[in-house]
């Protein structure tokens, strides 16, 4: 087994970096027109084909879209012939089979590289792709960690390609609707948002020394992560909340699109301070090892901030649904969420929503 330092050099790990973009459940003919041009055709190759896969059947499948997918690449060897029998039945070419992404991102004839790895995988992969001359399109988080998307955004600027993170609902027409109004003075000066996210996520399994599954290649799934054996139930989806190696818990997993929608709204940069609390609160025995309950306030320049609260394992209707963020202004609110919108006055009356607009 290779270590995590002789990996990252057999790989020619280096940086890379990103434009955040406007992307819906995939992409569109429109989006690429704008990359190179809506005449030139793109090879188009997908690693990591899990959850995420089925976001990429329409768009892909388009004829109006313009590209081709000839790759197909996942290290677990079910989820390569899966994909490949659903895709099948789609489009009328066969893409090839990959585990390693490692020689997906090498292929010259690949233009474009859709990024649906575990979070890990999201900065390095990222990079090594547009090192080699791909756009990419990455899942979010766009990195586990702060210098990495520093290291993104850097070499953005030197490599030139554009690198767009998966935050959908900047694409809903209602929420660029609401919040260009909101920019214009709908609720007057806007000063505080809300980010949340409830969930109902039941007990993990505790992990225990087990062989790898079948077919799954343990060492390309850890890739840049410190090497470890193999814990059952890790590599499917759990990886989420048995520690930081894989994973970023709730903040990466739903976070980043609720805290999007309120730095967009208040159009704000970056905090001056940041305070946080965040603590396993459920399941004490269980294999969860992650925070699954977590209050966070970030202080921006001139009195703004932005709380967000996050309980992955308490689904109590605090704010009326189960995600979403609510923006308070001088003279009213706005709450938004993935159905739309709500304006209130500064009384709290409704005044409009998005379905009556």
């Amino acid at each position: 087994m290779k270590s995590r330092r002789e990996f990252i050099k057999t790989s020619a790990v280096g940086t890379a970096g990103l434009t955040l973009g406007v992307m819906t459940t995939g992409m569109s003919a429109k989006s690429y027109s704008r990359i190179i041009g809506s005449n030139e055709r793109l090879n188009v190759a997908i690693a990591g084909l899990g959850r995420r896969l089925g976001a990429y059947f329409e768009p892909i499948s388009k004829k109006e879209s313009n590209v081709e997918l000839v790759c197909l690449c996942d290290v677990m060897k079910s989820q390569r012939e899966s994909a490949a029998q659903k895709f099948s039945k789609l489009i009328p070419n066969v893409p090839r089979l990959e585990n390693d992404i490692r020689k997906v991102i090498s292929d010259k004839n690949i233009d474009l590289l859709i990024n649906a790895t575990p979070d890990h995988w999201h900065a390095p992969g990222t990079w090594m792709a547009v090192m080699a001359g791909k756009h990419v399109y990455v899942e979010k988080p766009c990195s586990q960690n702060p210098r990495e998307g520093e290291l993104l955004v850097e070499l953005q600027k030197k490599y030139g390609k554009v690198i767009q993170m998966g935050n959908q609902q900047r694409s809903a027409a209602e929420s660029i609707r609401i919040i260009k109004e909101i920019h214009n003075g709908v609720i007057g000066i806007p000063y505080e948002a809300v980010a949340f996210y409830t969930g109902d996520r039941e007990a993990v399994p505790v992990p225990r020394k087990a062989s790898a599954p079948e077919g799954l290649d343990w060492d390309l799934f850890q890739g840049p992560a410190p090497r470890s054996a193999y814990m059952d139930d890790t590599w499917n989806y759990n990886w989420h909340w048995y520690g930081w190696n894989f994973g970023t818990a709730e903040s990466g997993n739903n976070g980043t699109h609720e805290l999007d929608v309120a730095r967009w709204a208040l159009q704000l940069q970056y905090p001056e301070k940041v305070i946080v609390e965040a603590s396993k609160r459920h399941f004490a025995d269980d294999g969860w090892t992650m925070y699954d309950t977590m209050d966070a306030i970030f202080k921006f320049p001139g009195e703004k901030l932005i709380r967000w609260n996050c309980k992955s394992r308490n689904n109590y209707p605090t704010y009326g649904s189960g995600r979403g963020t609510i923006i308070y202004g001088t003279e009213g609110t706005v709450y938004v969420d993935r159905d739309g919108y709500k304006l209130f006055d500064r009384i709290g009356k409704m005044t409009r929503d998005s379905r009556s607009a």
